[in-house]
């Protein structure tokens, strides 16, 4: 399993935040996912699929993700 850790541009309340950590944890192959408002960051633990995937699963919720 691998692990990462996104700064996330587009989140304005916890409610974003929410949104985005729920909708991780939905899609398969992210094992986990932990959004943090305060941060503007998401840690993903995954598997099976690449840093891309998840970065253009990020943008379909209506955030972006800048880089690690």
């Amino acid at each position: 399993m691998k692990e990462i850790k996104l700064k996330i541009e587009g989140m304005h309340c916890n409610g974003c935040s929410q949104r985005l950590e729920n909708s991780l944890n939905k899609k398969k192959n992210i094992k986990e996912a932990k959004v943090d408002f305060d941060k503007k960051e998401a840690h993903i633990k995954y598997e099976k699929i690449g840093k891309e995937d998840i970065e253009k699963f990020i943008e379909e919720i209506g955030f972006k993700s800048v880089g690690e």
